[in-house]
């Protein structure tokens, strides 16, 4: 006999907010989400990718939020100055299952350059996977040099600081999903 179940779409926030980690749970899903992405899913480490510069480093986090309050950590990267004026940008990802929204990544990028030009920055580079490079380009950053990182093909990348302008703020883009176009017959 059949059940008289359904399936319920996936649960999808109403929001999104990107800001500086500041508390022990954002810092966490940061650490958490990396190692989600960058060990487990693509497998570039074997069981953690923190590093020196996570002691220096200014976690950036993006939350899903439920009732108007953040969540779930679904995004994060980190930036530093690693000379004065020259910022660096680096272990960006976005939540499998958050990447569907497509803007995540972007929000999160132009949080990071724009604080860092806030801070001083007058470079600001990342080592961009091979993959990722025409997203990036479409975000006013160009490519410097191909090298290869963890064995894998990357650019370093520079953003262009003219299209980021900087800020003090500590929490900004609350993003809220766009509803996809229903398909007409």
């Amino acid at each position: 006999m059949e059940s008289d179940r359904f399936d319920a779409p996936p649960f999808a926030p109403s929001e999104y907010i990107v800001r500086l980690a500041r508390t022990r749970w954002e810092r966490a899903g940061h650490f958490a989400l990396r190692r989600a992405v960058f060990c487990q899913e693509q497998r570039v480490f074997a069981t953690d990718d923190r590093d020196a510069v996570d002691d220096v480093a200014i976690p950036i986090v993006a939350a899903c939020c439920v009732a108007g309050m953040p969540e779930q950590v679904v995004g994060a990267v980190r930036i530093h100055e690693s000379e004065p004026g020259l910022w660096r940008g680096s272990r960006l990802a976005v939540h499998a299952d958050h990447r569907r929204l497509g803007r995540i990544g972007g929000e999160l990028i132009r949080m990071a350059v724009c604080t860092a030009h806030g801070l001083g920055a007058t470079r600001f580079l990342a080592q961009v996977q091979a993959q990722n490079v025409p997203f990036f380009r479409r975000l006013h950053w160009h490519s410097l040099e191909e090298i290869a990182l963890h064995g894998l093909p990357h650019h370093v990348m520079e953003a262009d600081l003219a299209q980021y302008l900087p800020h003090g703020c500590e929490q900004t883009w609350l993003l809220r999903p766009q509803r996809a176009a229903r398909r007409r017959a």
